[in-house]
């Protein structure tokens, strides 16, 4: 029983922590509450330090057959479209960090870890099965669930979303903050653009309470748009942000969208009116993770969102989640198949809460930098101007993910 963990959760960081588990030579039972695997068709980008990840996990490949590498991170301004900052990557990123820059197609990331873990003799796959519960003795964690399965096992690791089952266990009920923020996504098909919207950057349009950002994703083949705006929920959508805060898509109409933008510089508009489809969903995060205790407790761990939810302004939530399962792999590989849980997660947990809780602050920050406006906006301007790429590089982060077994 020992050597037998569930995880709660079948996104990108449930499956990346059943992979790296599995292959640390763990028993995994991993549980997803819907009928089938999957994702929302949304976009993401990958630093360095993710996909240093994926290569360790002999996913490097797969990688490239389905994601986009840009050459660079260009900052604009939305409403007069002067470049304000420019950030490099592709080759620069590879002499620096060894990786990649990448961006991806969420369903795609899924997908190549779903079939990694498919490979993985190890992991048993559990549909619509939702954790109800759990009770930790003394040598293991007894999990219930809602179809009235139950698994007796060493270890639990939720990995279950912003809404975490696992989390409102472990820590009691803890509403989510609403962030007023409201994210608009979209895609588009390159060749519905004209030439210069077509280039592999990955561009930011930054205005007074708002941004827009969109890269290639799919080899270049489409492009995912995302748009964010402070306010209320447009006419017809059901009140004010975070109303329906645990619905992840909203139908919405693009004329909210614009009028919610206000004037946009052509080419930035030109963007916007090539998305087919809209969807809206209100952003909801949490505080920063204020100690190693929120991230594991005796035999229960909390990984991805249920740990430390992101706002996606730091472009790191995937990346954190894939980090924190790389670190649960090189403890669960350094065991030599006789865990100790409690002592395990609490390595774990020491060292991941300070590198998610400074991503989750500096996304936040990132957030009110990238909304500016009035003397804050003019010495944002300035000091990108001024010092360029190092303002934008985050080597601190890049360079990662830190390595548990060091000394």
């Amino acid at each position: 029983m020992n050597n037998k963990v569930v995880v709660a959760g079948g996104g990108i960081g449930g499956l990346a922590t059943a992979l790296a588990l599995s292959r640390a030579g763990v028993e995994v039972d991993l549980l997803e509450q819907a009928s089938a695997f999957g994702e929302v068709g949304a976009g993401l980008q990958l630093g360095p330090n993710a996909v240093r990840v994926l290569d360790a996990w002999g996913l490097i490949d797969e990688l490239h057959a389905c994601a986009a590498f840009p050459e660079s991170l260009q900052v604009r301004d939305a409403h007069h479209s002067n470049t304000l900052g420019q950030l490099r990557l592709g080759a620069l990123s590879r002499a620096h960090y060894g990786q990649p820059y990448a961006t991806i197609y969420r369903v795609d990331l899924h997908a190549l870890l779903l079939e990694a873990v498919r490979h993985e003799p190890r992991v048993r796959l559990h549909l619509d099965t939702r954790l109800a519960g759990y009770e930790e003795a003394g040598n293991g964690v007894r999990v219930t669930c809602e179809n009235d399965k139950v698994f007796e096992v060493g270890a639990l690791v939720g990995a279950d979303g912003l809404w975490s089952r696992v989390r409102q266990e472990m820590l009691g009920a803890q509403p989510a903050r609403v962030s007023g923020h409201l994210a608009y996504r979209g895609m588009v098909a390159a060749g519905d653009l004209p030439g210069v919207l077509r280039d592999p950057v990955v561009t930011a349009w930054l205005g007074p309470k708002l941004h827009v950002v969109h890269y290639p994703v799919r080899r270049g083949e489409w492009f995912n748009v995302v748009a964010v705006v402070e306010g209320m929920l447009g006419h017809g959508h059901g009140g004010p942000p975070g109303s329906d805060p645990q619905s992840w898509s909203h139908e919405a109409r693009q004329a909210d969208l614009l009028r919610a933008l206000g004037p946009v510089c052509a080419e930035l508009k030109t963007m916007l009116d090539q998305v087919g489809e809209w969807k809206l969903w209100a952003l909801n995060d949490r505080h920063p993770v204020a100690s190693a205790d929120e991230h594991a407790r005796g035999r229960v761990a909390l990984l991805g969102d249920a740990a430390h939810p992101l706002r996606p302004y730091l472009a790191q939530g995937a990346a954190m989640a894939i980090e924190d399962a790389w670190t649960l792999g090189r403890l669960a590989g350094a065991a030599n198949g006789a865990p100790d849980w409690p002592a395990l997660f609490a390595r774990f947990a020491q060292t991941r809460w300070q590198r998610n809780a400074r991503v989750q602050s500096r996304s936040q920050r990132n957030g009110t930098i990238f909304h500016a406006s009035g003397p804050l906006r003019i010495a944002r301007n300035a000091a990108m101007a001024m010092l360029g790429e190092s303002l934008m590089d985050n080597p601190w982060l890049y360079s990662g993910p830190p390595d548990p077994l060091a000394d």
